[in-house]
């Protein structure tokens, strides 16, 4: 008898949409591959209904607060529902980018200077000398982030009353330079991209999620060691932070002719994204996994204690 998989999606974080994308994807998928499929569209009813549906493995492609920050992981802990991706504190820790940076300091791996800073504050006066860069501290696709530039005012729209992202924002140098990304699946690095937004641009939430609105260079081409180099801290991050089944850690690279030569690490997404346009599937299939063997894995490598 098959296996009865509860694909949990939706939700109602800023990142809803994505993860309905990603959530119908992977349910199609993992019903090509013969498992039974429950799509459930996470509400605030979520224990009661998983207890209603009882499955045998929750696939998690929420996105966001909740799915994304432990919350949904101790339902799944409290429930002995084996789940998949990282556990209760890997993704707790992911999510918050500033404590995710201490943590990943404290393991050696390259981090630019940053200061976690309230909203109003930043609004006021700047955070740092730019240019630099503004996140929510607990948000991801990009939204919230604001990039200012040498000669840029400080970034109003932080102090007004419809922001929406939270009160902490991490202010961080930007790093000019190349995008890149690499996915972990269970403990192998895999391979890198490299992200260029076709506008050229950086690579907001239109360049991350729009068909045709980024260019991915795979296998991203270096000099020297570099690509073993980023593998590397992809895999040592992910360890770090005690990450589970598949991550994907994100990188900027200045490697212009006038540039400063840094590699450093942003941040490691617990949860990436699982779209047609989504840079993990791109990543696994670059490595001989179908999108359908990629979701197969995921469930089969499922458990609790995570």
């Amino acid at each position: 008898m098959s296996k009865h998989v509860a694909v949990l999606m939706g939700g109602w974080s800023a990142e809803r949409e994505v993860s309905l994308r990603s959530g119908a994807a992977c349910a199609k998928a993992l019903e090509d591959e013969g498992y039974r499929v429950t799509r459930l569209d996470v509400g605030r009813d979520v224990a009661q209904r998983l207890v209603e549906i009882a499955p045998d493995v929750a696939f998690n492609a929420l996105h966001g607060k909740v799915g994304e920050d432990g919350t949904i992981q101790g339902i799944l802990e409290v429930l002995q529902i084996p789940y998949t991706h990282s556990g209760v504190l890997a993704s707790a820790l992911a999510m918050d980018k500033h404590q995710a940076r201490i943590v990943m300091a404290a393991n050696g791996l390259p981090v630019a200077a940053g200061r976690v800073i309230e909203r109003h504050e930043a609004a006021r006066a700047h955070a740092m000398k730019p240019p630099y860069v503004l996140k929510p501290v607990c948000e991801g696709s990009s939204f919230g982030v604001i990039i200012v530039r040498d000669g840029d005012a400080p970034p109003a729209q932080l102090g007004q009353d419809d922001w929406i992202y939270g009160d902490r924002m991490l202010a961080e140098r930007f790093i000019d330079g190349r995008e890149l990304t690499c996915a972990v699946m269970g403990d192998k690095a895999l391979d890198i991209i490299e992200i260029r937004a076709a506008d050229g641009g950086w690579y907001d939430y239109n360049a991350k999620y729009a068909k045709g609105g980024s260019i991915h260079i795979l296998p991203a081409q270096f000099k020297g060691n570099i690509y073993q180099q980023v593998q590397q801290l992809a895999l040592e991050a992910h360890r770090a932070l005690g990450c589970r089944g598949v991550s994907r850690s994100d990188f900027r690279y200045d490697d212009r002719p006038d540039g400063t030569g840094e590699l450093v690490i942003l941040e490691v997404n617990t949860q990436p994204g699982m779209t047609e346009t989504s840079l993990v599937p791109e990543i696994a299939a670059h490595a001989g996994y179908s999108f359908g063997g990629l979701v197969k894995w995921m469930v089969e490598e499922a458990s609790c204690d995570r």
